[in-house]
């Protein structure tokens, strides 16, 4: 089993179990499983649990792990000894039951600067890109890259495409594509991503009570919306 996995630390204050280098929805579960474990059963001076596609990375504070356990091994190893603990109570757990999360998307001209590309390089009408983007139910894997960034999958496999060369700049609330990924740009940002549309939805607000409206083990579905409507959300 130890062969499955590496813990290695990130510093003084952080380690990370890594499952591999994969986009994988049972390791990814394997994450959440670990992350909802660690939290349930909180160690002094643990500040927080973030999953990554295949891997969990707890943040801590190593004075307070000194002061209340006074380990007899570098806190590194006590930590690592407490993640296998989690990875071994928490790997054969069901995974939690999520809510399906379904976000509006405009694909109309103005909104999917590179849906009608894609859409050529895969031999399909637009419509038909629409229709498989929306079909799809998809796992959020991680938050990343800007603050409430999701990263999702997997896409149908006809309008899997790579990331564009050179970024350009992406909108707030823009839809988009990388390889076999999907994810919404919460932020105006540069960005590499094949961009089909573009929610109304506000997916980071830092002055609200939860300021990332998606985590990592939601379930989304994207459904299409009119300009009209888009600009009705927004008003």
């Amino acid at each position: 089993m130890t062969n499955q996995y590496k813990i290695f630390p990130l510093g003084d204050s952080a380690v990370t179990f890594d499952m591999g280098n994969s986009i994988s929805e049972a390791l990814n579960q394997k994450a959440l499983a670990m992350q909802h474990w660690l939290l349930a059963n909180p160690f002094e001076g643990l500040k927080d649990c973030l999953v990554a596609y295949s891997s969990l990375t707890v943040l801590y504070n190593p004075v307070l792990i000194k002061k209340y356990y006074n380990p007899a091994t570098t806190v590194f190893t006590w930590v690592a000894d407490l993640l296998q603990q989690a990875f071994d109570k928490s790997v054969q757990t069901k995974p939690v039951a999520r809510e399906l999360i379904k976000i509006p998307v405009c694909y109309e001209a103005g909104y999917g600067p590179d849906l009608l590309p894609l859409a050529q390089s895969a031999r399909l009408t637009e419509q038909e890109v629409v229709t498989l983007h929306t079909d799809t139910i998809y796992n959020v894997y991680m938050i990343g890259f800007l603050p409430g960034f999701s990263y999702m999958g997997e896409v149908n496999e006809r309008i899997a495409m790579p990331r564009k060369q050179t970024p350009t700049p992406v909108m707030a609330g823009s839809v988009g594509i990388a390889g076999p990924q999907t994810g919404i740009y919460p932020l105006n940002s540069p960005g590499g991503w094949q961009i089909l549309g573009r929610t109304p939805l506000r997916l980071f607000d830092p002055f609200a009570p939860e300021p990332v409206k998606l985590q990592a083990g939601d379930r989304v579905q994207f459904y299409a919306i009119t300009k009209k409507e888009f600009e009705e959300y927004s008003s």
